[in-house]
């Protein structure tokens, strides 16, 4: 039986679970693992998404675990880049990278990448990338032109996901303010092969014990996953899972993360997310943490951009941003704030410059 949960509940129960409020514990590679994937086209951003649940790292820490080959970025889900831990990269494609492969097909058409193309576009990459050789994004299109295959229009871009699809390639160690392109088989350790069975599991299980209370079609949407094999998982795990109800939709959380109970609502803190961060993207409903006449604020013109974001009581109530010129964060709330959000703001605005420059 669903248990009754108000909205307040389930914002804080996320926040638990993301690890922001309370902050994690756990070193970079640790948060990680714990979110399972974090979103990461924007690499500042995202290393940011890192640091703030890892209390005491600074960007050195992320850039360490990434040449380190703790950490990796990659295209596991929804043809965008994430962060991942190393030992969970090959199995995730497992279950993942048919699907992408399959509904970008009238796309590879439309650009003329057919399979003799792609074909000798992973023979020059591995080539290229034998022997521990690494890529940066311009030296990899500058390498596919010099080979007969123009990386314009977008066709490099649509090369690179689908060597990443296949587990030829990810992003590894740092290279500049980015990360260069290896081969997954030199790069990341030999990991054993999973049960299909068993790794839709393990998908479902980390889920909701990184972002619930989260719904079945949350994870289909995040996974892109069909629900058939989303509600079989689901399934599978039994009571190592809760189901929580709020205004007659079913949540679900693992049960490991109600061992501390059911908080009554989030804490009154102020937090300053950044852009694309979990606590947005991980769901496909995403009004309980912001309301609909601000989402604009946040997502402008729906177009797939995120703002940072502030987070007050587990609600978004404003975008930040960093100035240029100064390094500083700086609001920008949907309302007046008040004084003491302005005050907690710039706290959470000095943990992010230090983590920036730590």
């Amino acid at each position: 039986m669903a248990h009754p949960v108000s909205a307040k509940q389930i914002l804080a129960l996320r926040l638990r679970s993301l690890r922001i409020d309370p902050i994690g514990t756990g070193d970079v590679a640790g948060t990680v693992r714990h979110l399972l994937a974090t979103q990461a086209q924007d690499f500042g951003q995202a290393a940011w998404a890192i640091g703030l649940r890892s209390p005491g790292t600074g960007r050195s820490d992320v850039l360490a675990a990434l040449e380190r080959g703790e950490v990796v970025r990659s295209l596991p889900m929804r043809g965008t880049l994430h962060f991942v831990a190393s030992e969970d990269l090959r199995w995730m494609l497992d279950l993942t990278a048919q699907r992408m492969l399959q509904s970008a097909g009238a796309r590879f058409a439309a650009l003329g990448l057919d399979r003799q193309t792609l074909d000798a576009a992973e023979g020059v990459t591995r080539a290229a990338l034998a022997g521990g050789g690494s890529l940066s994004r311009e030296e990899f299109m500058a390498l596919l032109s010099a080979n007969g295959i123009a990386p314009d229009g977008q066709r490099g871009y649509h090369v690179i996901f689908y060597l990443c699809q296949l587990a030829v390639i990810c992003w590894g160690p740092p290279s500049g303010t980015q990360q260069a392109i290896v081969l997954v088989d030199e790069w990341i350790p030999a990991t054993p092969d999973r049960d299909r069975d068993e790794a839709l599991a393990s998908f479902a299980l980390r889920f909701f014990a990184s972002h619930g209370p989260a719904t079945e079609r949350d994870l289909a949407w995040w996974t892109k996953l069909t629900l058939r094999d989303v509600r079989a998982a689901i399934a599978s795990l039994g009571d190592r899972l809760t189901t929580l109800s709020h205004e007659g939709i079913d949540y679900l959380i693992a049960t490991d993360a109600l061992a501390d109970g059911i908080p009554a609502a989030p804490r009154p803190a102020v937090q300053a997310l950044p852009g694309f961060d979990e606590y947005l993207l991980g769901y496909q409903d995403r009004s309980l943490a912001l309301e609909t006449e601000h989402a604009w604020r946040i997502v402008p013109g729906n177009n797939g951009v995120f703002f940072p974001m502030i987070v007050s009581r587990g609600e978004v109530v404003g975008s930040w941003r960093r100035n240029p010129k100064t390094s500083i964060a700086e609001p920008d709330y949907f309302l007046r704030p008040t004084a003491s959000q302005l005050v907690a703001f710039g706290r959470a605005a000095k943990k992010f410059e230090r983590f920036t420059s730590g």
